[in-house]
């Protein structure tokens, strides 16, 4: 694959997202910007212009994200919302689904919600219990199970479930996907307490015989897998993007502290061992940045197969180094790391998300051994 460079369009979206993101900053009022980077155009810069996106596709989306992490005011729900569900609805959705989502996707009037993860089903997506079932009498679909750890529910105006039907041919269960209306009746949510500064909230959702019209049902019964990772490689590459955003805030922060900072003849950054950390920290992020555009790249292209691969790899690269990243920010400033003044200490919390979800890391590592290096899987 040959290097391709950002365009002269990339670098002048990212510099107007960069300069969005100042005027917010970190202590951004998420419902202002949500509503003032929609009205710009950068929340449905992915989806198609014939329903009101702006036509590009998860490269651009992931600039605007890591552009607002950069400058200390990340829209998490973007992850879920544009890049999950509406990549999902606008390459698998009916015309009907398309049109009622994708242009308030795009402006920022609705937003949806994505559900996959179950109490007993983290990592292993096979173990998904919630099922969804045909009521043979009026069509409609009766969903029944748990999720856990869902973002945003609260202020989604759906959210996007992943269920289980079963097979008319084997009888076996493959997965599908639902948009489930949030005041939808046995459509129940319980906020997690979370040890975790972030505008949107986690919930823990019940379906309990969660009846739904025939249309909820998001493209074709048979497409399975594909429509589902069709969602989950945006997701990765989204998560990269805030990942290294954050990093490179913490970064920022840290540079221009020990540019500054005295504490006998010289500022600290002139000694190489506050120096050569932080350039090693820069140095992991600029790398991370290159897989994330690779895959993004790949996605964009249509090459699914390649962009699973990139996506997984750039998710990875950019939580260990924003992990890095911030921890040795927060060194740098030593006790003034732990204030609230700097807002560095909040991300020591943050950045270990990124290592966790929406995979982790080790979950990473074993698609690399057995997808990419061919060695046998030990599960």
């Amino acid at each position: 694959m040959s290097v391709t460079l950002e365009t002269d369009e990339h670098k002048a979206l990212r510099a107007a997202v960069a300069a969005l993101g100042k005027r917010h900053g970190r202590t951004f009022e998420r419902e202002s910007l949500w509503q003032e980077a929609a009205k710009l155009g950068y929340l449905g810069v992915n989806l198609p212009e014939e329903y009101g996106g702006g036509g590009g596709g998860i490269s651009e989306l992931s600039i605007v994200l890591e552009e607002l992490a950069t400058a200390g005011c990340p829209l998490m729900l973007m992850v879920v919302s544009p890049a999950i569900c509406g990549t999902v609805i606008a390459r698998f959705g009916t015309e009907e689904q398309k049109r009622a989502w994708l242009p308030g996707l795009a402006d920022g009037t609705r937003t949806m919600a994505f559900g996959i993860t179950e109490p007993d089903a983290g990592s292993n997506s096979h173990r998904i219990t919630t099922t969804a079932r045909r009521d043979p009498d009026t069509g409609d679909w009766i969903l029944t199970g748990r999720k856990v750890f869902i973002s945003g529910v609260d202020i989604a105006d759906a959210t996007l479930i992943v269920g289980r039907t079963a097979d008319a041919r084997t009888g076996n269960l493959k997965p599908c996907l639902f948009i489930v209306p949030r005041d939808t009746e046995g459509f129940q949510r319980t906020r997690i307490d979370m040890e975790l500064n972030a505008a949107e909230k986690q919930f823990e959702l019940v379906l309990d015989d969660v009846r739904l019209p025939a249309d909820a049902l998001v493209g074709d019964e048979d497409a399975g897998l594909l429509q589902l990772f069709a969602g989950l490689n945006p997701e990765r590459i989204m998560t990269a993007a805030f990942a290294i955003g954050m990093g490179r805030f913490a970064l920022n922060r840290a540079v221009e502290y020990a540019r500054e900072r005295t504490v006998w003849k010289t500022p600290i950054g002139a000694h190489q061992a506050i120096a050569h950390p932080l350039a090693q920290a820069h140095i992991e992020l600029e790398l991370a940045r290159l897989m994330m555009q690779k895959a993004a790249h790949l996605y964009d292209a249509g090459d699914d197969i390649g962009a699973g691969e990139a996506a997984n790899m750039a998710k990875y690269a950019a939580a260990e180094a924003c992990v890095k990243a911030v921890d040795q920010s927060v060194h740098t400033l030593g006790g003034n790391g732990l204030t609230r003044e700097f807002g560095l200490a909040q991300l020591i919390t943050a950045a270990r998300v990124s290592r966790i979800a929406p995979v982790s890391r080790e979950m990473i590592l074993n698609y690399v051994s057995h997808q990419t290096l061919g060695l046998p899987k030990s599960y």
